[in-house]
């Protein structure tokens, strides 16, 4: 039986929050907040933690692998346009916490784990009545921080839309905010635009752990290098220095490891998505430093022999994209119909899947983003604080009355804001 330092086993007594308890309560997995991840980056300095998009259980396994290696703090994420009710992966926002409860269990992993609920977007009043009621579902089933992103709409009704569902949010939880949608170089976030965003949020005692911008990126596979724009999310970072909203970088695959570098040294970010690199790693496809799957010369994906999925079932997954004609971006989509396939097969298979994985999060981890002994740095701020709760960064630092509904359509009014072009930019 595997044995247990002091400080774990306190720090699962009173830092689990209410619902993992409740849904889990003979685990030794150490399943905590979102805020304990960020403060553990913070306690470090310069230092960011992966948030892996877990679209399947061996992206979860072998990140999980990864941290426990790297002795790391990390988060495990399912967006709402990957796992919510129109998802196009197995895992999903209402089992996300289950798996990686179950793997934590199994594998030994004595490393603090956030359970996050990405990209929980709302882009209108269909999707405000239905998050009314979705958002303490996803909490009901083990979700320890989330994403509120109504970064879609125009500045005032992304962040009336923000105090509005704050209430279907435990105070405990992580919480992102999002300003500016995720789509590239255009429409770019400004300094003004998140300082309008944070200021609201912080008068009406809503106090975000990070702020997703765009600052250059894209999701899913890009086809070139420009990527995150590191000067201006510093820029952005230092208008709200004063509010201790930390940096959630969006959009990591497709830069390199040189750039994710200066975003660790040079801005207040903590938390950074991955998602399709890790989905191509594990099934053996061919990436290169920026995590953007390579291609041969008839523009297919690079198959790495005696890697990821046998292939066999490498041709049977290219057949099926093939036969619903998904271009390379959307290959995310046979995320759903080949899990159990996936699941299905040798364990040798299984096994290395994750084990690229996790060679690659561990990477990622101790040679970019400084997140190396983080985990005791969380565990610490748990038994400190004596509750899963950690409480915010910051107090109320601006007046309620500066900041009524009237008051914040008025304010947006003065904003320079261009949301670029119109379109799809989910992932």
């Amino acid at each position: 039986m595997k044995s247990y330092s002091p400080d774990f086993e306190k720090a699962l007594t009173v830092g689990r929050p209410p619902n993992i308890t409740r849904l889990f309560p003979n685990s030794k997995a150490l399943i905590v907040s979102g805020k304990y991840v960020d403060r553990a980056m913070i306690a470090k300095g310069k230092a960011v933690t992966i948030a892996a998009n877990g679209r399947s259980t061996m992206v979860i396994r072998g990140t999980l692998l990864a941290a426990q290696r790297a002795n790391a703090a990390v988060i495990i994420e399912i967006a709402k346009s990957e796992g919510g009710a129109d998802a196009y992966c197995a895992v999903n926002l209402w089992n996300i916490a289950g798996y990686v409860d179950k793997m934590c269990n199994e594998l030994g992993i004595t490393v603090p784990v956030a359970v996050h609920a990405d990209h929980y977007g709302i882009k209108n009043e269909k999707d405000l009545l239905r998050g009314e009621v979705e958002i303490p579902s996803l909490f009901d089933a083990g979700i320890t921080s989330i994403a509120i992103d109504a970064s879609h709409l125009p500045d005032d009704q992304n962040l009336l839309t923000n105090i509005r569902m704050n209430r279907f949010v435990p105070s405990w939880s992580g919480l992102e905010t999002e300003v500016g949608e995720i789509k590239g170089s255009q429409g770019l976030s400004t300094p003004d635009e998140a300082r309008f965003l944070i200021q609201g949020l912080n008068a009406n005692d809503i106090f975000p752990d990070w702020i997703a911008l765009n600052n250059g990126t894209t999701h899913g596979i890009e086809e070139s290098d420009a990527g995150i724009q590191v000067e201006l999310t510093a820029a952005v970072h230092r208008a709200i220095e004063k509010y201790k909203v930390s940096g959630a970088q969006h959009g990591t695959s497709g830069n390199s490891s040189e750039r994710l570098r200066e975003i660790t040294s040079k801005t207040n970010t903590t938390k950074a998505n991955v998602a399709t690199a890790l989905q191509m790693i594990s099934w053996g496809v061919q990436v290169n430093d920026y995590g953007n799957a390579l291609l041969d010369s008839n523009g297919n994906f690079l198959k790495i022999e005696d890697a990821g999925v046998t292939e066999e079932l490498w041709t049977e997954m290219v057949a099926y994209a093939d036969a619903k004609q998904l271009k390379k971006g959307d290959y995310k989509k046979l995320n759903l119909p080949f899990e159990n396939r996936i699941l299905g097969q040798a364990r040798e298979i299984r096994d290395r899947m994750a084990k690229g994985v996790e060679d690659f999060v561990y990477d990622l981890l101790t040679k970019v983003f400084n997140a190396a002994d983080t985990a005791p740095l969380a565990i610490e701020a748990i038994l400190e604080k004596g509750s899963y709760d950690a409480g915010p960064k910051v107090e109320r630092l601006d007046d309620p009355a500066e900041w009524t509904t009237e008051n914040i359509m008025q304010k947006a009014k003065a904003l320079d804001s261009d949301k670029g072009p119109a379109g799809n930019f989910d992932d």
